[in-house]
């Protein structure tokens, strides 16, 4: 079967007050809309991942996450698409959930495991599917140099040259993959990450290990709001109005704290007047199951 999807994925413009009274052109690529679930950066990253198993005629994907992993579930819905098997080895005590719900809906087998023993991810491959011949190891978040490569096609979609472009960070491949993009086409643009991670220093070297060239960006991490799936009153009272004045639906782990970014910055008089500014919509939609409670 032929491991692809006909990418739709949209830059609409975000209409604002505060944008139009900094001289700002503010726009949103609709990562989001590439396909219901395999969405966003989780598609672009799985699929030269998926390609890569296929030519290894590979039939079983294992792959890590916790137990609100948009990974897992873009994982199982891609394998049950392309016809793998699937296993996700999920970090944590054993729970049940509308994430996982899912992922066991669209075939995936679940493994639960402490949090201590999923730290070394090739260990537990190897403890579970050492003597499975099928087995094809896909780390979490779908970190990879094919992810990469994968992620950087998205600079090939783009209609238009911006000063800005900002993206969430998790695992560094998202970024990495924009950034080689951009150096591939030679293009003036600033790339600017938000990491969701708390002390996201660490950033720089996650994002620099699947640059294809030395480049530089900037790196915001004063907007993680606590951390990993962290968030506060303030970042939720953002999202609500977002929603509610775009009609773009955004979650509070990735995409809402970039643009949170993108919106503190502008007030801030970060960009000069006249600035094309782009933010990556990387999907995740998901994530928002397991936030419901913070609404």
């Amino acid at each position: 079967m032929d491991i692809n999807l006909d990418i739709y994925s949209p830059v609409q413009p975000i209409q604002n007050e505060l944008f139009a009274a900094k001289g700002l052109q503010v726009f949103i690529k609709r990562d989001d809309l590439i396909h219901p679930i395999i969405s966003g950066n989780k598609w672009r990253k799985l699929k030269y991942v998926l390609q890569q198993a296929q030519a290894q005629k590979k039939t079983h994907l294992i792959t890590f996450g916790g137990a609100y992993s948009n990974h897992l579930l873009a994982t199982a819905a891609a394998a049950a698409k392309f016809g793998f098997k699937a296993s996700g080895i999920v970090r944590g005590e054993e729970v049940e959930n509308d994430t996982l719900f899912l992922c066991k809906l669209h075939g995936m087998q679940l493994i639960f495991t402490d949090r201590e023993s999923y730290r070394d991810k090739e260990s537990l491959f190897q403890k579970f599917f050492g003597d499975d011949g099928q087995a094809f190891f896909i780390d979490e978040g779908g970190a990879s140099a094919e992810g990469a490569k994968g992620v950087s096609e998205l600079v090939d979609e783009l209609p238009q040259t911006y000063n800005h472009i900002f993206c969430a960070c998790g695992t560094g491949t998202t970024a990495a993959g924009i950034i080689n993009g951009l150096t591939k086409h030679q293009l003036p643009t600033q790339f600017n990450a938000i990491p969701v991670l708390k002390n996201g220093d660490f950033m720089r070297q996650e994002i620099n290990r699947f640059l294809t060239a030395p480049a530089s960006y900037n790196l915001y991490t004063n907007y993680d709001f606590g951390g990993y799936g962290k968030t506060t009153t303030e970042l939720i009272t953002f999202i609500k109005q977002f929603v509610a004045q775009t009609g773009i639906l955004i979650e509070p782990i990735y995409t809402g704290k970039m643009l949170y970014a993108i919106y503190d910055l502008a007030a801030k008089d970060h960009f000069t007047p006249g600035s094309k500014i782009l933010a990556i919509h990387s999907g995740g939609i998901w994530g928002l199951l397991g936030m419901k409670h913070k609404f």
